[in-house]
Order: structure tokens, then sequence, then C-alpha cells
């Protein structure tokens, strides 16, 4: 429970990404945003990295930070990682984001348990247990509760977008999960450090050329906007990323996606408490049902891995930046 513990702040982490986004960012950057806080937090877990192997290189060892690159498979496996988890899904959903109401996107994002739970049981063979598939019905009905209005127009590509990119990072989660983490490190913590630098910095190298040819040049920066990049990079990216890909890399698929059902769920409470965004009582029934739902998803007995997967044996983390309230907030 400890993992699931952990792994539920992450999710936590990215439903602030509303509140910091709108009060401390420029308006109509969300490439930059993306690339941003996608980019330096990599570089900064991978720097973190090269001063652990440091510490630890025999005396004499030459290259002493050459660990913090991927060798042997993880030389392909890192960049698609990165581009399915960072990359493509940021993308994906900045579009989406742009041309569908906040909550049409988060419903949207909030089947990932499903989806997730059918690409595990095609490439892991692993099937969910009837409880996570439960719990995921019930954290959709309240993500719809929590953010859907009556009145939405659905837009075909917008609708696309929210789907491409919920499958994406579902094929990344169960990739993660398969793949586990590099060999190679004395430290299961160095470990996690180099693979979640390794897909930030991917994902975000990916996400800069984009965000130059669509947004172009990046605007002036006050203190208040470099405040909030700070905060978003830092921790809301590079620690909560760690955190989630522990979870990726240790529980089943389907019980660590229920998770991401918290994002939205914070979004909406700090809506309520900070910015005085009205709660409709059926809302606060949403509210509930996504906490029932993450308790039930994430209780499934028998340990934190499944049988026959063994993390970091070299086998085969909604939703970040959004310009409207009640997306999923990764």
């Amino acid at each position: 429970m400890r993992t699931v513990g952990t792994s539920a702040a992450a999710p936590a982490l990215w439903g602030t990404t509303y509140l910091v986004t709108t009060e401390l960012l420029p308006a109509h950057r969300p490439l930059l945003a993306g690339t941003l806080r996608a980019l330096p937090a990599g570089l900064l877990l991978l720097g973190l990295v090269s001063v652990f192997a440091r510490r630890r290189a025999p005396v004499g060892r030459s290259r002493p930070g050459a660990s913090i690159l991927p060798g042997g498979a993880w030389w392909w496996r890192a960049p698609l990682l990165g581009t399915l988890n960072i990359g493509v899904f940021f993308a994906l959903l900045f579009v989406a984001a742009y041309r569908l109401p906040g909550g049409v996107a988060a419903v949207v994002g909030a089947v990932g348990p499903f989806v997730v739970a059918g690409i595990a049981f095609v490439l892991l063979g692993e099937r969910p247990a009837g409880r996570t598939l439960v719990a995921a019905a019930i954290g959709v009905g309240g993500v719809a509760l929590l953010v859907l209005r009556s009145s939405v127009a659905l837009d075909p590509v917008g609708l696309l977008a929210a789907a491409g990119g919920t499958v994406v990072m579902s094929l990344g989660t169960v990739l993660g999960r398969r793949w586990g983490t590099p060999a190679g490190f004395d430290r299961k913590a160095t470990a996690l450090l180099a693979l979640t630098g390794w897909q930030l910095t991917a994902g975000g190298l990916l996400l800069l050329p984009v965000a130059l040819l669509v947004e172009g040049p990046p605007p002036a920066l006050t203190a208040l906007n470099l405040t909030g990049y700070g905060y978003l990079s830092i921790v809301g990216t590079a620690f909560a990323y760690v955190l989630w890909f522990r979870g990726v890399t240790s529980l089943a698929p389907a019980r660590v996606t229920v998770l991401a059902l918290l994002s939205p769920a914070v979004a909406a409470l700090l809506g309520w408490a900070v910015l005085g965004q009205a709660l409709s009582a059926g809302q606060v029934v949403g509210f509930a049902a996504v906490l029932g739902a993450v308790v039930l998803g994430t209780s499934t007995p028998g340990g934190a891995t499944s049988p026959g997967i063994r993390p970091g044996a070299g086998r085969f983390g909604h939703h970040d930046v959004a310009p409207r309230p009640a997306t999923s907030g990764v």
C-alpha cells in the first residue's frame, strides 16, 4: 500500500496544474509549458543520476557520468516511452484541451483504466480484477459528475486527440510495466531516476521544435511566470513522474491507472478552495465517487506485482497543462 500511496501523490500533484497555469503562466502557450516542464525536469534528474554515479564510482573509473546515457535495449526503449508518455501525449492533450470543453477531455481520459486493462491483457496476459473494472466505471461516472456541463459542443478532431492521448499513454504505461527499470545501477532508486529522466528528456526534445513552430519564440517571462514553470517542472513533473513511474513499474497497470482519476478531482477541489468556484451537489457526489473508486480499485488483494512480471528484468503517468478547468491536469 505504500507504493499505492506514493503513486497517488503524482496525479494529486498534476491536479494543481490548472491552478498554476491560470494564475502564474502566460496565456495561450500550452506547448511551451509542456516543453519547459519536461525538458528541464529530465535534465535535472539525469544530473542527479550523474552525481550519484560519480559518488559511487570506483577510484580511477573513467567517464564517471556515462551511466546517465541509456545502454543496451534502453537506447530505443527510453525514447519510445518518452515519446508515448510525454511527447505525443502532451501534444494530443493540448489539441484536445483547445478544441474540447475541459470536462469532455477529462471524461475521455478517465476511461484510461479500461484501455490499459485491454492492452495489458494483450501484451502481458494480465487479467484485471473485476473490482478494478468496477472501480474504473465508478470513476468515469464520478469524473463526469465533477466536470461535465449540460451544454457542450463535441469537436471530432478534439475527441480523436483526447482518445489518442489516452491510448498512447495507456500503451506507454503497459510497456513501462513490462520493461521495468534498467539494469546497471547499484540502487533501484537511481535506476528509477534515470528511467524518468530519459523519458522526460526525450519527450521534451520532441516537444521543443513543435512548440517553436506552432507558438513561435517564447515571450519575455516575468518572475511570476518563472515561479510557475519552476514549480511545474520540479514538483509537478520531475518529482511527480518519479513517483508515477515507480508505481508503473511496480503495480498492475489497471490498478495504477485508476489513481489518475484523482487529478480532475484535485483540480476541482482547488478551484473551489482557492479560486472560489462553486461546487454543486452533483459535483460533491462525483468527488466522493472518485475517491471511492480509487480506494476500491487500488485495494485489490494480491501483491503489488503481478505473477511472472519481474521489474528490472529487461522486459517488455492527466493530463498536463490545460487551458480550462476540470481537465485531468497531468
